[in-house]
């Protein structure tokens, strides 16, 4: 079974398994927002994150997946994450087969984020904007589900103590939120 029919498959089924967020930080409403989780279709598929830019307000600098904010003129989850994709990198949203939605997450940052898997052609021109992206790169689905490349470490923030997983794909750190996206995926393809 290749690795777009194990997510399905796992997408689709009555898994059950023990999410983790930042819950746990002390946010009651989260506002609605969704990601979506481009994988690369070629033999050994691949993921593709975006830098953000160091002066961004929130979240400068990190590693992420395209996404944002649900819109009142977003049907949902997907159309969110479809139109963010589009707007951050320039994905054609009718090139994206969509796998599913994966388990929710629940952020620090006061965000409950809907994590949209999809399948993109295999290099797929992408055109990053320069408001919302500083660069992009691909990482190998294989090393992202690998639990041993998630590092689970533990941090002071806003004067609570909080866990995040962190990885280390040569000079890009992926952590927090992308990284407990990835982390929960791993676990219910496990």
């Amino acid at each position: 079974m290749t690795w777009i029919e194990r997510i399905s498959a796992a997408l689709n089924s009555d898994i059950s398994f023990s999410v983790e967020d930042e819950r746990g930080l002390g946010l009651i409403e989260h506002r609605a927002a969704a990601v979506l989780i481009p994988i690369t279709n070629r033999p050994e598929p691949g993921v593709i994150l975006t830098q953000r830019p160091d002066w961004l307000r929130s979240h400068a600098g990190q590693v992420a997946f395209p996404g944002g904010k649900i819109d009142e003129d977003d049907t949902g989850p997907i159309s969110a994450a479809l139109r963010e994709a589009h707007e951050e990198l320039s994905i054609p949203p009718d090139d994206v087969t969509i796998l599913g939605v994966a388990d929710t997450y629940y952020s620090g940052s006061g965000y409950r984020i809907e994590p949209v898997i999809g399948v993109i052609p295999a290099d797929l021109p992408l055109i990053p904007n320069p408001d919302e992206v500083e660069d992009w790169f691909e990482v190998p689905l294989s090393f992202l589900l690998d639990p041993a490349n998630a590092v689970k470490k533990c941090a002071e923030w806003n004067g609570r103590q909080r866990t995040y997983y962190d990885m280390q794909w040569g000079e890009r750190r992926i952590w927090g939120v992308t990284a407990g996206i990835v982390a929960n995926l791993a676990r219910r393809l496990a």
